[in-house]
């Protein structure tokens, strides 16, 4: 009996699943979170450079980041990376450290934050289920050419069904709570 092609089902299911967390962590909610701007690219010296390797990150009160950078040279850099993101966020800087209060989204936003968290979470499904379709296609090619039972076929699909509904359910697990973070005030 194979079992090698479910294993690396769940383990590329899981591996979405954790992507989507990440994805998550970055949807903007009324706290702050150094998930917010690692992520964001800086032109330093001519080169992309992802935030998180320029500076450090914290977030002393809940609705305060502070960015510190390594090199005084890059506060600028950061800076305008910052406004030109799309976060909503303006940037206090007092020449050595940068400052991002964090405001209170309205209504509004928070419904555009959801429907972000909603196209994120669909994403990871349509992921899931590309999965589970390249597994079942290797499974039927096994069964063609005679290296797999119909009966060990029939049930390594059961397993393979098995472990794409807890992924989903994983992922359906995940937007509601980012939807709850979102909406509550």
């Amino acid at each position: 009996m194979v079992t090698s092609p479910i294993q690396d089902a769940e383990s590329r299911m899981l591996k979405t699943v954790e992507s989507l967390k990440r994805e998550m962590d970055a949807v903007r909610t009324g706290r702050a979170s150094p998930a917010l701007v690692e992520g964001l690219v800086i032109d330093y010296y001519g080169a992309s450079t992802p935030l998180n390797q320029l500076a450090t990150i914290s977030a002393p009160e809940p609705r305060l980041l502070v960015l510190q950078p390594w090199d005084r040279q890059a506060v600028s850099a950061i800076e305008r990376a910052v406004l030109k993101s799309g976060l909503g966020l303006n940037p206090a800087t007092d020449g050595t450290v940068i400052r991002l209060p964090i405001p209170q989204p309205t209504e509004e936003r928070r419904r555009d934050l959801v429907k972000v968290a909603k196209k994120h979470a669909e994403g990871a499904r349509i992921s899931v289920r590309n999965i589970r379709r390249d597994v079942l296609e290797k499974l039927r090619a096994m069964e063609r050419s005679k290296e797999l039972s119909q009966d060990d076929n029939r049930r390594l699909q059961d397993q393979l069904q098995k472990v794409t509904d807890v992924s989903i359910s994983r992922i359906d697990t995940l937007v509601q709570a980012k939807e709850a973070e979102v909406m509550e005030v």
